[in-house]
């Protein structure tokens, strides 16, 4: 398993996942998702719902790592 830390920003930026959240006082962050990627090849995609700058809520639950994992189960 390989983790990307993204301080900066610049990887979420350049996936088109980065997001004002000014109006959560969490100011640029990434929007919530994970994938599990295998040899390069995004096999499943786990994207927050509402994805949008300024968001009124800030969703957790499709990118949480059980889905990931049962996602992994069924797979396997």
């Amino acid at each position: 398993m390989q983790v990307i830390l993204d301080g900066a920003g610049e990887f979420t930026r350049k996936m088109g996942m980065l997001v004002c959240k000014d109006n959560l006082g969490f100011g640029m962050r990434s929007w919530r998702y994970a994938a599990i990627v295998n040899d390069r090849v995004v096999e499943a995609w786990f994207e927050e719902p509402g994805f949008s700058d300024n968001c009124e809520t800030d969703p957790y639950g499709e990118s949480a790592p059980q889905n990931l994992l049962e996602n992994l189960k069924a797979e396997a």
